[in-house]
């Protein structure tokens, strides 16, 4: 069974990009890998997403802010699909990505600018995380080899 290798993109990859990376590697379907990367990435994940991520069974190694810039590399893996989760990751000047990946934007608010109890916001990431779940969910019941960024788009508006 082919793996999809699935980039999510967001600024400063510490909180959505980082719950998509996680989601989509531990979808119970198995057809993906996911990967997260921003254009100007922070220092650290954020502890609420970081949290969830393992709460998932992710992998505490994986969990880092990286540049874009990683995966325009030569030996990077080759994407399938480039999914930007923050509206201004969509509108920046992306890299150029070899093997013309599907892409599209899912929008999502940004649950680290949330302020309140720690409850408050750990309910705003499991907001975001629960909505990432809910579009990869739909994916994976698509016909993967023939993914075209409209289909990707479709999802959006579906979930």
């Amino acid at each position: 069974m082919k793996k999809y290798n699935v980039l999510f993109l967001c600024t400063h990859n510490s909180a959505r990009s980082v719950l998509g990376e996680a989601l989509a590697s531990t979808h119970n379907s198995g057809l993906f890998v996911g990967y997260s990367a921003g254009s100007t990435p922070g220092t650290a994940v954020n502890p609420f997403a970081k949290a969830l991520a393992l709460e998932m069974g992710y992998d505490e190694s994986k969990l880092r802010s990286k540049s874009w810039d990683e995966f325009g590399l030569p030996n990077a893996p080759k994407m399938d699909i480039i999914i930007t989760v923050c509206d201004n990751a969509a509108g920046e000047v992306c890299p150029i990505w070899p093997g013309n990946p599907a892409t599209a934007h899912w929008g999502f608010p940004d649950p680290s600018q949330v302020t309140g109890t720690d409850l408050e916001k750990r309910t705003a990431f499991v907001a975001v995380a629960n909505g990432l779940k809910k579009r990869i969910d739909l994916l994976a019941s698509m016909s993967l080899e023939k993914l075209d960024s409209m289909a990707l788009k479709e999802i959006h508006q579906k979930a």
